[in-house]
């Protein structure tokens, strides 16, 4: 078991402890990594559903007059496109056009926004935010007021419906209700996630977690729903092609790059880092984000060289063996020329050179 020394409790801490779960550190919180088999949690979201804690993520309220021209001003991404119960991808990005880190942008209401970041970048991100704040409108750091769950797979509508008398159907894919009632517990609840699956992310006081996390749980037990850790969320993000900051995306990487040149709307107006990414766009990008497939034996891990005829040309983003395809699976930056499906390559995996080729991404679609 993880040493909690100063890292931070989610308000489920016992109920993973009672459930048995292997904790670690992660991003300065006390996690649950695994319950039991990480595999059979990876199968339970793809074939069934899986309950996930993700209390760790921070939220930071944007709102007051200005708040609009504000995040249009900050964000790549085209906010006046939004309406109150709508929800977007985007980042906040350096001069440069690279990441500070990725993240979600509910709107609330007119001014009002709520902006969902990543757990290891909350001071920074709202230090960022607070310290380019251009108008009178006001910045919070909310992340103490929150509790999330994430309920993924292709039973979670099932699962959920039998705890709330909202039409689920009616909730498209990054849209949400705020103030919905599940479980008799009120919730922001939006139909997002990290799996690549069907599902909804519940947001919520802290003191109502540990009810509704039970609630979900008896609700999906005929089901297969289980608790899921960090590993499966990791593994099934990755199978889906989803950036993770610190791997796929970071300082040095920029949306173009990445391939999430859909969230940059350059037409939107200024913004920071617009011009950098307009001189990409114009002369082309260095390297490109790949997906590979192993084809020798071994696992590609995080920083593993990229080869190509016996030349280094890259660096490993995330890596593993997947439980849906069977298969060890990576992601890589590497020169375009090199970019297309099918083109060999090799990985060096400590003093071996393993054979690999480019294949698509994502490498999970949901049917």
């Amino acid at each position: 078991m993880a040493d909690a020394g100063d890292s931070r409790h989610t308000p489920l801490y016992d109920q993973h402890l009672r459930a048995g779960a292997k904790m670690v550190d992660f991003a300065g919180w006390v996690m649950p990594v695994r319950y039991g088999s990480e595999i059979e949690e990876h199968h339970a979201v793809r074939r069934a559903a899986g309950l996930f804690d993700v209390s760790h993520m921070g939220e930071v309220r944007v709102r007051g007059d200005g708040a609009l021209e504000f995040l249009q001003s900050l964000t790549p991404n085209d906010v006046t496109k939004l309406r109150p119960g709508r929800a977007h991808y985007s980042g906040l990005l350096t001069e440069q056009g690279t990441y500070v880190d990725d993240l979600l942008v509910y709107m609330l209401a007119e001014n009002d926004y709520l902006v969902v970041v990543n757990a290891a970048n909350v001071e920074v991100d709202y230090g960022w935010m607070v310290s380019r704040r251009n108008s009178s409108c006001r910045i919070d750091d909310h992340s103490d007021k929150y509790a999330l769950l994430a309920l993924q797979g292709p039973k979670a509508p099932e699962i959920l419906s039998r705890l709330t008398d909202v039409d689920l159907a009616t909730i498209k894919y990054y849209r949400f209700i705020d103030g919905a009632e599940i479980a008799g517990m009120r919730c922001l609840l939006s139909r997002t996630g990290y799996t690549g699956e069907l599902g909804f992310e519940l947001y919520l006081p802290p003191e109502d977690a540990p009810s509704m996390w039970q609630a979900l749980l008896e609700a999906g037990a005929d089901d297969g729903l289980v608790p899921c850790g960090l590993s499966a969320r990791d593994t099934l993000r990755l199978e889906a092609g989803m950036a993770l900051y610190g791997h796929e995306i970071d300082r040095e990487t920029t949306p173009y790059e990445a391939g999430l040149g859909w969230v940059v709307k350059l037409a939107s107006g200024d913004f920071v880092g617009r011009d950098a990414l307009v001189r990409q766009r114009d002369e082309g990008v260095g390297r490109k984000l790949v997906g590979f497939e192993m084809l020798g034996k071994g696992i590609a891990r995080q920083s593993y060289e990229v080869l190509h005829d016996g030349e280094a040309v890259g660096t490993v983003c995330s890596g593993t063996w997947s439980p849906t395809f069977d298969k060890a699976l990576g992601t890589a930056y590497v020169p375009p020329t090199l970019a297309e499906v099918g083109t060999e390559i090799e990985i060096q995996i400590r003093k071996r050179t393993v054979a690999a080729k480019v294949v698509d991404l994502p490498f999970y679609r949901r049917s």
